[in-house]
């Protein structure tokens, strides 16, 4: 999540929608569910569990009760790889990630501006809207049944959740909102819906029981019905409040005003800063990628969430913040003064050429956005320039962004064949892209790639092993095979669906399974831990770029 302040939500709109490969997934922008049917409590532990297993679950229900739900979901995910059929894990998850979204939402500004202060009226349009768009368009059908059902799941949780609490139910007595809970249970739990006016009927009963019952407001009912409804989709499809909107028409322009960071919250540590944008504020502030920051503004940010503290380092352009930071390797303090600004994300921040005596390039790919055919293009007549002969490309880590930037940069190193392709329920989202001969860039070719390399780049990759354009270095990719598009609707918010799956040019598509490279390659914990090391340094050290290095170096050793 790179930080914005929004002077502007919906100026870069020029369409009906746009077409973008996201991975959706990252805990510090938005989590999604992926099932399609509406679960009750986990209910009691099976009598005869091995120990292995009852650790994991206690361990994540204990982080439940901390409310610390990134860790209740990190650990669940992990827990599954080693147990995936238990039931009682599988819940767990989907629990702390509904948890999540609900306390993610009560720190959100516009939700509680724009879409709390609806009337009933009003929501149940904007209910209407999103719904309508789901089943007209999300890759797979849903029913109005499993979309309200999930409406009710998220509500029972979120009288459960002390943020919702807070925000709505102040002084209510406990066993008051445990019986709207339990009616929730045992009336309306997974009940058959036919109709949007059924829909209607159902959340106007709710809206009634629980306001008779606790006082909670009608629009608070329905926005649980609004997101949580959204828990019947995939990981990468969401209902977006304006400021997430925002983020990610940022996301997809590559400019925002802010400090240029990527962080993560540590609970008791502060924030882990996970990458410092180059020629950004932060950069120039002396911010380093592995610092904590560990208060803003003198508020100390250690036990905050990394929206709590992305709420304070928003601000216009031409203000400043101070930053508190600690350092790894000696735990001192510092404080640096950064001047927010505008800031451009480039699709390349690193272009090089990396063993000139060979005229091997290395290009280093961070997110496919509108601008980054031009970079591309602008990177290689650089290169060229410098003599090089070979290049090798780096999308590690690059979550992936626009589809058609994805087709666009593959078409510089491929002359002919199909690309890519996607398949939806709707004819519009059924297409093929193909490559174009002219400008094509014939130079040997390596691609790095590993667990974090998603969506677009993994499009790049699944062609380039296709048409044997590149040896393919790294670690297996991350397996997001899905194209999502964004669907503006009313009151500034917009709906994240998922609507196709592409495929690569031999028709294989890799979701959940990911591409495993041609040359696998460990990863360098030691690398990836050389703090305060120069780029050059950094780059000296990498072990798959040595190994690309020792590709390319080796097709010219045989040169006279």
């Amino acid at each position: 999540m790179y930080l914005s302040t929004k002077t502007r939500l919906l100026k870069s709109l020029q369409s009906k929608h746009f077409w973008v490969c996201l991975l959706g997934c990252s805990l510090a922008c938005s989590l999604a569910l992926g099932s399609t049917v509406a679960y009750a409590d986990p209910g009691a532990l099976p009598i005869v569990i091995p120990v292995t297993q009852t650790q994991a679950i206690a361990k994540g229900e204990e982080y439940e009760r901390t409310r610390q739900w990134i860790k209740a979901i990190e650990h669940y995910e992990d827990s599954l790889k080693e147990w995936p059929e238990n039931d009682n894990i599988k819940y767990g998850l989907r629990r702390a990630k509904i948890h999540f979204g609900i306390d993610r939402r009560y720190m959100d500004d516009s939700f509680s501006k724009v879409l709390l202060s609806q009337s009933r009226r009003e929501a149940f349009i904007l209910f209407d809207q999103i719904l309508s768009k789901i089943q007209s368009h999300f890759v797979d059908p849903l029913s109005t049944t499993s979309y309200v059902a999930h409406g009710t799941e998220s509500l029972y949780l979120a009288l459960a959740n002390d943020r919702f609490i807070k925000a709505h139910l102040r002084g209510v007595p406990p066993e008051k909102i445990r019986e709207v809970r339990r009616i929730l249970r045992e009336t309306y739990w997974n009940k058959s819906i036919s109709s949007h006016h059924g829909a209607h009927q159902l959340i106007n009963e709710v809206c009634d029981l629980s306001y008779r019952n606790i006082g909670l407001r009608d629009t608070a009912v329905i926005s649980e019905y609004m997101f949580g409804g959204c828990n019947a989709l995939d990981d990468y499809s969401s209902f977006l409040t304006p400021d997430r909107l925002g983020d990610l028409y940022d996301n997809i322009e590559g400019e925002f005003v802010g400090i240029g960071i990527e962080m993560k919250a540590e609970i008791g540590e502060g924030m882990l800063l996970i990458n410092v944008l180059p020629e950004s504020p932060a950069e120039q502030g002396g911010v380093l990628a592995g610092d904590h920051i560990v208060s803003i503004d003198q508020k100390d940010c250690r036990n905050m969430t990394t929206d709590q503290a992305a709420n304070l380092l928003r601000g216009t352009s031409g203000s400043q913040v101070a930053l508190e930071l600690e350092s790894p390797d000696s735990g001192k303090t510092r404080v640096a003064r950064v001047t927010r600004k505008a800031v451009q994300v480039k699709s390349f921040p690193i272009v090089k050429m990396i063993d000139k005596e060979n005229g091997i390039g290395y290009i280093k790919m961070t997110g496919f956005q509108k601008t980054s055919a031009s970079e591309l293009d602008a990177a290689l007549r650089k290169l060229n320039g410098e003599g090089m002969r070979s290049l090798i490309w780096d999308v590690r880590g690059n979550p992936g962004g626009l589809l058609s930037a994805s087709v666009e940069v593959l078409d510089r190193f491929l002359e002919e064949g199909k690309l890519v392709s996607t398949k939806g329920r709707v004819a519009d989202q059924n297409w093929s892209y193909t490559a174009h001969r002219p400008g094509t860039w014939k130079i040997p070719l390596v691609l790095l790639v590993d667990g974090n390399s998603a969506s677009a780049s993994e499009i790049v990759a699944g062609a380039l092993t296709d048409h044997r354009r590149a040896t393919v270095i790294g670690r297996k990719t991350y397996g997001k095979w899905s194209v999502q598009s964004i669907f503006p609707i009313r009151g500034s918010t917009g709906l994240r669906l998922t609507t196709a799956k592409f495929y690569s040019p031999q028709g294989n598509t890799y979701g959940k399974i990911g591409i495993k490279p041609s040359i696998t390659v460990e990863k360098d914990e030691l690398q990836t831990a050389m703090y305060g090391a120069s780029q050059e340094q950094k780059l000296a050290a990498d072990s798959d770029i040595k190994r690309g290095l020792q590709i390319l170096q080796s097709q010219y050793a045989v040169a006279p």
